[in-house]
């Protein structure tokens, strides 16, 4: 059953980025990073090191897609903004997962949430072109 539900949802997911649009796109993954994040945190907490790393793996994945289709050339400082604090996310991630340090994953968690309101606030007449922004 549990098999079961979570093709289902990975087919919800798929469906969803299919038809979304570039800023939703950035939006779900963000909160998919959010998310394997918080996994991470309770498998750490459950002494689960596979599970713990996987997630943490995944959300790392995540993070450098994000930086990489990083426009500099239209974000100019912002974009070489985000690009050292995704490096830096990247790094805390790593740390937290060597030193199975939870306070490193609530870090990380808080700086993708300040990106994710960030994200959200773009006004909804400028969503259909996030890479001009």
């Amino acid at each position: 059953m549990k098999n079961t539900l979570d093709q289902y949802r990975q087919t919800g997911a798929l469906a969803e980025v299919s038809v979304a649009s570039p800023w939703r796109v950035i939006q779900m993954l963000l909160e998919n990073a959010l998310d394997r994040v918080a996994m991470a945190r309770g498998a750490m907490k459950q002494g689960n090191i596979s599970k713990k790393g996987e997630h943490i793996s995944k959300a790392m994945t995540i993070i450098e897609g994000l930086r990489a289709v990083l426009d500099h050339e239209k974000g100019g400082e912002l974009a070489g903004r985000l690009d050292d604090l995704y490096e830096y996310i990247s790094r805390q991630l790593l740390q937290a997962n060597v030193n199975d340090d939870p306070i490193l994953l609530d870090e990380v968690s808080d700086l993708i949430r300040e990106i994710k309101s960030g994200w959200d606030a773009i006004p909804e007449e400028q969503r259909a072109h996030p890479a001009s922004q």
